[in-house]
């Protein structure tokens, strides 16, 4: 028989980072997430990329009127603040924390403008690598379809084709990061409701922590 390992005997937190297409429900799924965990007795902080704090609120402010590696520079000093400002404390204190878009997604939005692949993984290489590493796919017809019933969010999401051209990119972001020892857990949100994703995930993360009965837990290995 297993046991699942408390959250609570850990000294550090768990970082999650949940991407995907644009229109694949990231979002949503995270609200489901963080109210699956917190029924389990977790503390969870739910954050976003771009952030909340001033480089956060620029880099959103001038995604319409910013191109190419300067955007990609901004997204990316917004990253570094926000791991040191608010993720990194929020893991410190042992909570989970659920974060709406990172790496992967720097990886691939701003191939949008033509930037280089390499120079992306360049400027982001140096950022704390998430415990688990979610990565949404689904058919880019759905995907299409579900972000012209929501509306487009930012310039990206108005390039033709952007579904299919998305798709793409992730998939080789996924082998990226896999590449760079990144834990990616790649889930198609067309085989189930958001509520059916956050489980899935959730039950990855218990299986982190599934040790023998016999074993006590071990707080060094964090």
């Amino acid at each position: 028989m297993t046991r699942l390992r408390p959250f609570s005997d850990r000294r550090r937190g768990l970082f999650i980072s949940i991407d995907g297409p644009s229109g694949a429900g990231k979002s949503t799924i995270v609200a489901h997430l963080s109210q699956l965990l917190v029924a389990d007795g977790e503390h969870v902080h739910t954050t976003a990329e771009p952030s909340n704090a001033i480089l956060g609120k620029i880099a959103r402010d001038l995604t319409e009127t910013i191109t190419g590696p300067a955007l990609a520079c901004l997204y990316a000093a917004d990253r570094y603040h926000h791991l040191e400002t608010e993720i990194q404390p929020r893991l410190d204190a042992g909570d989970i924390v659920l974060c709406d878009r990172y790496v992967p997604s720097a990886l691939v939005m701003q191939r949008f403008d033509g930037v280089d692949p390499v120079f992306l993984w360049g400027l982001n290489s140096l950022a704390d690598r998430p415990d688990l590493a979610v990565v949404l796919e689904g058919s880019p017809e759905v995907i299409a379809a579900r972000l012209a019933e929501r509306g487009a969010h930012n310039r990206f999401q108005l390039t033709p084709s952007s579904s299919h051209a998305e798709a793409h990119f992730y998939r080789q972001a996924c082998d990226r990061l896999i590449q760079a020892g990144y834990d990616v857990l790649r889930i198609d949100v067309g085989t189930g409701n958001p509520h059916e994703v956050a489980l899935k995930i959730r039950s990855r993360l218990r299986e982190f922590f599934a040790i023998p009965d016999d074993q006590p837990p071990k707080n060094d290995a964090w």
